[in-house]
């Protein structure tokens, strides 16, 4: 297996002239500073499974909602994992009118790029 991975690396970094591990590098965070960004952030991850996906939803609500491999589901109250905590983002919300609902925040209206820029994009 070390032949195999290190014959792989070798290929990669030639092809791609890289150097070093194929993963180097660390993980880089960045510190949410305030609500709006916050709520971006969570719009954006919620909706990330669309534009990675490689077919093309027509009913992207029901795409959404029913995506095995995100937490969505449970911020919508449809599926309660113990390890998902929803509080915080959905203090926010109203629980009483869908117009002011979650859902509605990130199925209707777009993630506000701008906000999240700065913090997205390298400095």
């Amino acid at each position: 297996m070390n032949a195999l991975l290190l014959g792989y690396a070798k290929y990669f970094n030639t092809k791609y002239e890289r150097v070093g591990p194929l993963f180097q590098g660390r993980f880089k965070a960045k510190i949410i500073e305030n609500d709006e960004y916050l709520l971006q952030l969570s719009k954006y991850i919620h909706c990330n499974p669309l534009s990675s996906s490689s077919g093309n939803h027509t009913d992207s609500r029901n795409f959404l909602s029913t995506y095995h491999y995100s937490s969505y589901s449970d911020y919508l109250g449809t599926k309660t994992w113990p390890f998902v905590e929803t509080e915080l983002i959905l203090s926010y919300f109203s629980k009483n009118n869908p117009q002011l609902s979650y859902k509605s925040f990130v199925e209707e209206t777009k993630v506000d790029l701008e906000t999240l820029a700065p913090f997205v994009l390298e400095d």
